[in-house]
């Protein structure tokens, strides 16, 4: 069975508001034109939020999101109870029924996990998901992250405001944004980084921070099942996740020396 989960986000248009069966996420937006260079384009932070909003608002709307009684939504719930913020910012989660295995973070706090990847990983393993996004999103990297991707493809003709506030996005460029996000990538002191906040996160809210090395331990077993037939989504997923043996020992190392017990259902080779 193929597994995947990638922190950036890809278009998806929902057909009604019930889908039997869970829709899959997918590009749905041609790209138009080769990106080009970033315009001299100044974004306030109030601007910025605004783009932020109106771009996960989109997706929550081009998406199924599962009602709040659904028991995607109570499982997350449950496993997210006690995490409100990163570093000031107020946190969201949603859950998206789609096939797709996968979830993404956003920079005002918006957490999106898809139900397949629900389906695939263990809480712990979740938890090892949501609290590195978590350290990205404290970083500011989702924030930096944004605005590159804003001004590289949705506002690579220039930003239009009257009277200081941005002009909103099109469908077209939301297309385009969402597209430059997928192809969005961190450096390896940001991962180190927000692996280190995620740990601590996760340990100061009272969860298990084994998590961490858990969930990395599951992307390489994705990848050794993957093999040579990987697809160009999976190389997509591994080349933004590198060095995760590494990343898997150093946390490991981290939990062992501080004498924290590994749960049960992380003792399965």
């Amino acid at each position: 069975m193929k597994r995947l989960f990638v922190r950036c986000a890809v278009l998806l248009a929902c057909a009604g508001s019930y889908v039997p069966a869970a829709a899959q996420f997918n590009v749905g937006k041609a790209i138009s034109g080769a990106v080009k260079a970033t315009q001299a384009v100044t974004l306030t932070d109030e601007q910025m939020a605004g783009y932020v909003r109106e771009y996960i608002d989109w997706m929550d709307t081009h998406n199924q999101v599962c009602a709040a009684d659904d028991p995607y939504t109570l499982r997350l719930a449950k496993l997210t109870e006690g995490l409100t913020d990163a570093d000031g910012i107020p946190l969201n989660f949603k859950v998206y029924y789609v096939i797709d295995v996968n979830a993404f973070a956003c920079a005002d706090g918006s957490i999106r996990v898809f139900s397949s990847l629900m389906d695939i990983m263990s809480d712990e393993e979740l938890l090892g998901v949501i609290g590195h996004e978590v350290g990205h999103i404290a970083h500011r990297d989702s924030k930096k992250a944004f605005r590159t991707a804003l001004l590289t493809s949705a506002l690579r003709d220039g930003v239009s405001s009257k009277g200081g506030k941005a002009a909103a996005l099109t469908e077209s460029q939301l297309g385009d944004l969402g597209e430059a996000l997928v192809s969005a990538t961190y450096s390896q002191k940001q991962e180190r980084d927000a692996d280190d906040y995620g740990y601590e996160f996760l340990q100061k809210a009272g969860k298990n921070p084994w998590a961490m090395a858990l969930s990395f331990r599951r992307l390489k077993q994705m990848e050794e099942e993957a093999g040579v037939q990987k697809s160009s989504a999976l190389n997509q997923l591994f080349s933004t996740h590198p060095d995760l043996e590494a990343r898997i020992e150093r946390m490991e190392k981290r939990a062992m020396e501080e004498g924290i017990e590994k749960p049960a259902a992380g003792q399965e080779e």
